[in-house]
């Protein structure tokens, strides 16, 4: 550990946007794309430059490199969570929600990566982690995939050892039970094969797909209806059975959101997404809650953090190895981690989160 200096002040502050188009067209129950923009950020302070992200629009990019930059500059590099509530504060009038939140969210991130780096430690161990590593769980199974096409990547993900897989669906309800079929066919029995709506169906659909899905042995059930109707996600969780678990959080910004769920009773398992709900910071707010109201916590996408944000809480049920973010990911950074047998473990031989941009990919897909 090297020794860092009194008056490590952030000196510099930017951000950059890139969009990278897809390998093919994806759909899911509310949603088409062919591409994704994400949104990488960079603290620096006493020569060491801590790196963060999150997939937003590039606005988010303009935001940080004006208000929150301002912010942040002379601040001391060590106090991460003075400098989130000071940024929080910040945005109080643009509303603590959307691209003000992921904006922030990218910046904390980067913030707990310069920490790590100025004290010559792995995130993990600057975050004083719990565990040495988390479950993962394949995810993609697009609407607009093939059925080649969704059981390659399905029995691609079972063959290298996850032990759970999802998919999406709602877009075409008459062929989702086909899709559910061409999945277990793929992935074999052992497999938890997962669902995902992405918020698709009114309250009645999602009662009779929660049954459908529990005789097929569907053992997740993501966002069913919207996150927003809370009393929604309840009675569909009310009408489950068959151990259908009910999930949902990804959209959550603050803890009166993943509170709100909380109270109602609407998840078995609570999601959240470290680059929307405050970053690492925000993140572990959200874990303490999860905590006290006794449901584990999911990570949402960008795996490459999550795997760091998720060892270092007391429940963590398992981080979403997303097809879209794993690309990106692997296209855009050095250092990205490899599940192995299903599991994450971040590296505790290189300092931070052992993320750096590679240049030339980030100057290719500039936004």
């Amino acid at each position: 550990m090297s020794a860092v200096p009194a008056d490590a002040a952030v000196d510099a502050v930017t951000a950059r946007a890139c969009t990278v188009p897809t390998d093919a067209p994806e759909s899911d129950g509310t949603l088409e794309w062919d591409a994704t923009t994400i949104v990488v950020v960079t603290v620096t302070a006493e020569g060491v430059t801590g790196l963060g992200y999150t997939y937003c629009d590039a606005a988010a990019a303009r935001l940080v490199d004006g208000l929150l930059a301002d912010v942040l500059r002379g601040r001391d590099a060590l106090d991460v969570g003075g400098a989130w509530a000071a940024m929080w504060q910040a945005i109080r009038n643009l509303g603590q929600s959307g691209i003000a939140a992921m904006a922030v969210s990218a910046l904390d991130i980067a913030l707990w990566d310069l920490k790590a780096r100025l004290l010559g430690v792995p995130l993990v161990v600057a975050l004083d982690a719990t565990h040495e590593a988390v479950p993962a769980y394949g995810s993609g199974g697009f609407c607009s995939y093939s059925d080649h096409r969704l059981g390659h990547q399905l029995s691609g993900w079972a063959e290298s050892g996850f032990r759970a897989v999802k998919i999406k669906v709602g877009r075409r309800p008459d062929l989702d039970e086909h899709r559910v079929r061409v999945a277990r066919q793929a992935i074999g029995p052992d497999v938890a094969l997962y669902v995902d709506a992405n918020g698709a169906l009114t309250r009645g659909e999602a009662r009779r797909w929660a049954q459908l899905y529990a005789r097929r042995d569907v053992r997740w059930f993501e966002e069913p209806v919207s996150s927003d109707d809370v009393d929604g996600l309840r009675a569909v969780r009310d009408a489950t059975t068959g151990g259908v678990e009910i999930a949902a959080g990804e959209y959550g910004w603050a803890l009166p959101h993943f509170r709100h769920l909380l109270d109602a009773g609407a998840v078995d398992c609570l999601q959240a997404d470290v680059t929307r709900c405050g970053g690492i910071t925000g993140f572990r707010r959200v874990a303490a809650l999860a905590d006290a109201y006794g449901v584990d916590l999911s990570a949402h996408c960008a795996p490459q953090v999550s795997a760091h944000a998720a060892c270092s809480v007391w429940h963590p049920r398992h981080v979403e190895w997303f097809h879209d973010h794993v690309r990106i990911e692997r296209l855009l950074f050095d250092g990205c981690l490899d599940p192995v047998a299903g599991r994450l473990t971040p590296d505790r031989e290189r300092p931070g989160h052992g993320l750096a941009l590679d240049e030339v990919a980030a100057e290719r897909w500039a936004a």
